[in-house]
């Protein structure tokens, strides 16, 4: 059985923010983000936890969130923390949140209880909107369990995000590189002049994140690129992800939040070019044909399907624009 789509959201670049950094906090809402996460978790030392949920709090009802939408990363569930995170922030604040993200999701029973947890607060506290969930897949288990984890609650289930860096220390890969390239991860040719190839170490978590995804009506995004100084590593895997079918990437500092839009923003040349398989197909339509060939290239129902789908997101980005220009005038 197919499912819905989820509910139309950008996910060019997700910007994580601890929530014990007030400073950041304040700064987040206007970064240029589609997405700010504002995170509990790994970016929180343990004794800071109660005072970061505070601020987020604060954040979330004292701030102008109207110019992206709100992730809020809870602590996993197998921790102290997780349900206070979803009791205190959700009660106090939900009506700014967006998803919820939860880290480490391992299996579909992981989502019900979140789902539960949230149907509840939203039924206590009034709330007019429902939030939904995204998911981490970041451990051995939760990538066995992917398909689970995708139909689990599917009227609340939005994306789902590559977290390598966990993926990593559950595989216990022999790396430190978060998200990047690995001289290690090659082949030798044969012959006497011998040639090295790298090789992409994430390739197969990355495909089968997407593949799941797609199957069951979820946005797939990409992780984070720890080193925040290589601007091309980070075009790199971006691009690498968007070519798989990703539709965005986790931004760890704000100097990525331009490199991730601009990578999964469709090129002016491929915008052109799909507006004239659009009319290409509309003409071949009218006179009854099937197919038709554009520079030399067959076109057909497939390739409107394709076209359809990024003129979609080309109106998603449109709007998002003209909500950020108001909020600025504002």
């Amino acid at each position: 059985m197919s499912h819905e789509p989820t509910p139309s959201r950008l996910h060019r670049s997700e910007l994580a923010v601890p929530g014990s950094n007030v400073r950041m906090l304040e700064k987040a809402p206007h970064l240029g983000a589609d997405i700010v996460m504002l995170d509990l978790e790994d970016a929180v030392a343990p004794d800071d936890k109660d005072q970061a949920r505070r601020n987020v709090i604060d954040a979330l009802r004292e701030l102008d969130w109207s110019g992206c939408s709100v992730s809020l990363r809870i602590n996993g569930l197998d921790t102290p923390f997780a349900y206070r995170d979803l009791v205190d922030v959700v009660e106090d604040a939900g009506e700014h949140i967006d998803t919820i993200l939860l880290p480490k999701a391992s299996c579909g029973a992981d989502v019900h209880l979140v789902a539960t947890l949230l149907a509840q607060i939203e039924a206590a506290v009034g709330l007019r909107r429902r939030i939904g969930i995204s998911v981490l897949i970041e451990t051995a288990l939760g990538m066995v369990n992917c398909e689970e984890i995708a139909r689990a609650c599917p009227e609340r289930m939005e994306a789902m995000v590559f977290g390598v860096a966990d993926y990593a220390a559950s595989l216990q890969s022999h790396t430190t590189s978060i998200g990047g390239a690995n001289p290690h991860y090659s082949v030798l040719t044969d012959g006497d002049q011998r040639d090295r190839h790298w090789g992409d170490q994430w390739h197969y978590a990355l495909s089968r994140i997407a593949v799941v995804c797609r199957a069951y009506g979820l946005r797939p995004v990409d992780g984070p690129f720890g080193d925040f100084t290589d601007r091309d590593g980070y075009l790199a895997a971006a691009r690498r992800a968007a070519v798989l079918g990703y539709e965005g990437k986790w931004a760890i500092h704000p100097s990525q939040i331009a490199l991730a839009n601009e990578v999964f923003t469709p090129d002016p040349a491929l915008v052109e070019k799909t507006h004239r398989i659009v009319e290409a197909m509309r003409d071949a339509t009218a006179s009854g044909r099937g197919a038709v060939s554009l520079d030399g290239r067959l076109i057909d129902a497939a390739s409107i399907r394709m076209a359809e789908n990024l003129l979609a997101k080309l109106e998603q980005i449109d709007a998002r624009a003209g909500v950020t220009a108001l909020a600025a005038q504002a």
